[in-house]
Formats: C-alpha cells, sequence, structure tokens
C-alpha cells in the first residue's frame, strides 16, 4: 500500500513542503522547503528575500504566485532539481525524518495533492507524483549510502 502524504495528514504530514523543519540551502537558512523552493522561482534577490522572510509556507506561495509574471525563464527546465536539492537536504539535517523515510519500505510514496497534478496526485489520482518520486529516489539513495558506510540500522526496514 501506497505511502500517502500532505501537510493536514495524520500521518507522514512532516513529508510536506510545508512542514517546519528548516533547511540550509545556497548559504541561507529557510524556514521550510516550501520557502526555499518558492524563492528559486526568482532572479530577483529582493523577491527571494521576501519570500525567505514569509511567516509562514502558504505566505511565501501566495507571494511567488503574485509575481508569477517575474518568474525566471528557465523555471520549467530547472524546478524538478531545485525540489530534489531542497528535499534531499531535508533529509539530510533532520534524522528523525530521515527514519521516518527509510521505514517506508518500498512502498510507493505519493502526495495526496488533489489540486497539483504535477507534484502531487491531482484530482483523480492519475497525476504525475513528482514530489513523491523524488522521496523514492532520495529514500533509495540514503539506503545505498548508509549501506556503504557500514550503517546496517540506517538500511533495515
Amino acid at each position: 500500500m501506497a505511502v500517502r502524504f500532505s501537510s493536514q495528514s495524520d500521518s507522514y504530514r512532516e513529508f510536506s513542503n510545508f512542514s517546519a523543519f528548516p533547511v540550509d540551502c545556497d548559504g541561507l537558512q529557510w524556514p521550510t522547503t516550501e520557502h526555499y523552493y518558492q524563492a528559486q522561482k526568482f532572479d530577483d534577490p529582493d523577491l527571494r528575500a521576501m519570500i525567505r522572510n514569509a511567516s509562514q509556507p502558504l505566505a511565501a506561495k501566495t507571494i511567488a504566485d503574485k509575481h508569477r509574471a517575474r518568474m525566471r525563464p528557465d523555471w520549467d527546465t530547472v524546478k524538478d532539481e531545485v525540489m530534489y536539492r531542497a528535499v534531499r537536504r531535508k533529509f539530510e539535517l533532520h534524522a528523525l525524518l530521515r527514519a521516518l523515510l527509510l521505514s517506508t519500505g518500498d512502498e510507493a510514496i505519493v502526495e495526496a495533492a488533489p489540486h497539483d497534478s504535477y507534484w502531487g496526485s491531482g484530482p483523480d489520482g492519475s497525476g504525475q507524483n513528482r514530489l513523491g518520486r523524488i522521496m523514492e529516489r532520495i529514500r533509495a539513495e540514503l539506503r545505498a549510502e548508509a549501506a556503504a558506510s557500514g550503517n546496517v540500522q540506517a538500511t533495515d526496514r
């Protein structure tokens, strides 16, 4: 059975980009991966700072949406890699999250996002689920790294 998550779910809500797990990326501290991801849509350092300093992840997304016309021209090309970097860093920095991710075994990971057919499952479950797939990739990488370093506990399921 798939591991399903959202910012509102009873289990695995920590996997959400809205969860309050700060990350350090590109030399700065970001309150959430959502803050980081939304800020990377823009080249303007002042706009990035405004998004980074937003009080909540939803506020960061709202600011980014408001300035959509100023989005960097290569965004569609780089957005998956930006998401990967942020989410990978989140699981590197927070041991409890890393353990939770590894505890999912080989189950599919699905962002239960009915309004997002790219990052999530979409309204009918046929979405691309790019965020879930990124987490599955990170889980495999972390497991392989732990095995290579001899850290058997990190690879146990």
